[in-house]
């Protein structure tokens, strides 16, 4: 009987191991394939909609809104980010490329856009003359649509900012993960 339990336990930790290596070897496998897709070019089909909703919506309430800013390459980011540090200007943005959801295509900014063409970030217009701020107008549409909004953030505020991270982290963007791998 002993002889049993011990072939059983042998023979048991071998299935376990096999199980163990071909899950380890699967996991390798997708991690590579994770690191060999391409970053993305433009702004994710879900977030290029919900752009155009939130435009049209805002416009059928007296309110109109131009997208100033959507996907972002790497490069791009590093130049926003330089400006007030290495370059002229206002510093921007905190984020450096690779480090914001525009370089994955899953955010957008806005601003308005006044009947004489003239753009503007001012928070406080009431165009529409509804009493209520356009801008936080906006902000309420898109955040209706799905968008999380730069101006809820605790750290510091980004108003203009609207992004979809599909649960997401920056992180894990870095290492390869998208918007698909977690909609399946």
């Amino acid at each position: 009987m002993k002889k049993f339990k011990t072939a059983f336990s042998i023979l048991f930790l071998l299935v376990l191991g096999g199980f163990f290596f071909i899950w380890i070897q699967n996991e390798l496998a997708f991690r590579e394939e994770l690191h060999q897709r391409a970053a993305p070019s433009g702004l994710h089909p879900i977030v290029e909609e919900k752009s155009e909703e939130l435009v049209s919506k805002a416009a059928a309430i007296g309110i109109q809104v131009l997208i100033t800013d959507g996907f972002r390459s790497a490069d791009e980011q590093n130049g926003l980010h330089a400006k007030g540090r290495s370059t002229t200007g206002n510093v921007v943005t905190y984020a450096r490329g690779g480090d914001s959801y525009h370089n994955y295509g899953l955010a957008i900014d806005f601003a308005l856009k006044l009947s004489n063409g003239e753009v503007v970030w001012d928070t406080a217009r009431d165009d529409n003359k509804n009493g209520k701020a356009d801008w936080f107008e906006v902000a309420a549409i898109g955040k209706e649509l799905g968008f999380q909004w730069g101006g809820d953030w605790q750290r510091f505020k980004d108003y203009p900012h609207l992004e979809m991270t599909f649960g997401l982290s920056i992180d894990e963007l870095k290492r390869g993960y998208r918007p698909e791998d977690v909609m399946q």
